[in-house]
């Protein structure tokens, strides 16, 4: 079994065609084919479950994808490692951010280390914490910006900020002159959230769930700016970090009577090989940002 029968495996999964692979992979689809059976031929078992319809993976196929797809990642990271023993001229971080502090924490940070390191790539992929976690551990991305919660065990963290949410009403909104506001009052006006899988709306679906309220939900949306117009206009209100209330006109925001602070880190998987473009963003991050707190990187 060699990394090239590995990469077979894995494109065949994931496109449950063997065409498809094999469009993918830039190889004839018989030679694709051939290669296939002729792994099964030495695991000696079946890899595939081959019909008319489609490709599926046998419960042995299952166990051997999972190994792949740790070989497959290694073998990068050990391309990786070996690039970068020229030194910090090349290299690329791989970043996931979710949106609001993509919008008003990242861009400074992202502008100063591009100034610091002109030579290395930033790729930042905007997404809600739970993807971008799943995105961290099959690989796609070097780093990823979650919630502290329930980190699971196979990742490492730093911290890099903690926040606040709040309530976010128009400045000539009913509610725009109360100091604190309890949930039973805020989930009692026509919303705007986020959708499921950012941090801040999975953590009100589970206030709603621990107090038996049923919010009113109007709309859901991915885009920011949408979100701050609609609530600027006075149809909706929502709930945002309060660093989104520090920086735009027209919104105020009031801090919840039970309040709801959020600790914000950035992880790595632990397995991973953790490049030196990887360590040298982190290590700038935690420079210049006064939010973060010192962390062995292991």
């Amino acid at each position: 079994m060699d990394i090239k029968q590995l990469r077979h495996v894995i494109a065949v999964a994931e496109t449950k065609s063997f065409t498809l692979a094999a469009q993918r992979l830039h190889i004839a689809q018989p030679a694709l084919s051939i290669a296939i059976k002729k792994l099964e031929n030495q695991l000696g078992m079946p890899v595939f479950i081959r019909n008319d319809k489609r490709i599926q993976l046998t419960q042995e196929g299952q166990v051997l994808l999972q190994h792949a797809y740790r070989v497959v990642q290694q073998m990068q990271d050990a391309a990786t490692a070996m690039d970068e023993l020229k030194g910090l001229q090349k290299g690329e971080v791989r970043i996931g951010v979710p949106g609001m502090l993509g919008s008003y924490f990242f861009p400074e940070l992202l502008m100063g280390f591009r100034r610091r390191y002109p030579t290395l790539k930033l790729t930042v992929v905007e997404a809600g914490t739970h993807s971008l976690r799943q995105m961290l551990l099959d690989g796609e991305l070097d780093l990823a910006v979650i919630n502290d919660r329930e980190v699971p065990d196979s990742l490492e963290t730093t911290h890099l900020i903690s926040s606040q949410m709040v309530a976010v009403v128009a400045t000539d909104h009913g509610l725009a002159t109360h100091s604190t506001l309890d949930y039973q009052t805020f989930f009692a006006h026509e919303l705007i959230m986020f959708r499921p899988g950012y941090f801040h709306r999975d953590y009100l679906d589970q206030v709603c769930d621990e107090h038996a309220i049923t919010p009113k939900l109007s709309l859901e949306t991915n885009l920011l700016a949408m979100i701050l117009n609609i609530v600027r206009h006075g149809f909706a209100i929502s709930a945002l970090l309060d660093m989104v209330t520090e920086h735009e006109s027209g919104i105020v925001g009031i801090p919840f009577t039970q309040p709801i602070k959020l600790d914000i880190s950035i992880a790595w998987r632990k397995d991973g090989y953790l490049s030196l473009a990887d360590r040298a963003f982190i290590d700038y991050v935690q420079q210049h940002n006064p939010s973060a707190k010192s962390s062995t990187l292991r």
